[in-house]
């Protein structure tokens, strides 16, 4: 079947789009424990980008287990290929010229080296939103590891399934040592030149 899709040739091209848009695009995925803060930094470095006037769209569980990945369970081969499905959606969004915030647990090295492969290295900012398990518990927003240690989560990350903490992240956030705020003043700082164009 692959050999006889021939890609088309559009005119319009990723440059032009962030030429327009006055930025780079790129994929910034923030990793970490479930109730480690992820999603609530990556908030509030997408309104802080917002307001510099940076076209940009997060990714979380809420757009994408309810929707084009809802078939899928959190088995470690659905896990897999949830990640995978997210990674190409945030390559054409970043074709698009976008800047992607995805605020996802990816608890496997392999499948976050191929996100990297995916987007290519130069559109992967990778950020560890490290926060320590005993934290995650105490905040447990969700009631998930109550849960999980209830027994009624099977495949719940750092209880029942392993988290493997990435070994060179682009940004390492202790949540423990910096408010959200904070947090996402840090990553914002961090990706001012990526955004710029390089003719500027």
């Amino acid at each position: 079947m692959s050999k006889n899709i021939i890609p088309h040739s559009y005119q319009v091209s990723k440059e032009d789009r962030q030429i327009k848009n006055n930025h780079n695009s790129f994929l910034l995925w923030f990793t970490g424990l479930s109730g480690s803060g992820k999603s609530t930094i990556a908030n509030i470095v997408e309104q802080k980008l917002f307001e510099q006037g940076v076209k940009t769209y997060s990714l979380d569980g809420d757009n994408i287990r309810k929707g084009i990945n809802q078939d899928l369970s959190f088995s470690p081969e659905d896990r897999t290929e949830n990640i995978r499905r997210i990674a190409e959606i945030a390559n054409l969004m970043v074709d698009a010229g976008i800047v992607v915030l995805a605020a996802f647990v990816s608890p496997y090295k392999k499948d976050r080296d191929n996100i990297r492969s995916i987007v290519k290295d130069v559109n992967f900012v990778e950020i560890f939103i490290n926060t320590s398990l005993e934290e995650c518990e105490r905040r447990d927003v969700k009631g998930l590891y109550k849960k999980a240690r209830a027994g009624e989560i099977k495949n719940m990350t750092g209880i029942s399934a392993p988290y493997e903490v990435p070994e060179n992240p682009d940004i390492e956030i202790r949540t423990e040592e910096y408010t959200a705020e904070g947090a996402a003043n840090n990553i914002v700082q961090f990706i001012q030149e990526k955004l710029k164009l390089n003719n500027e």
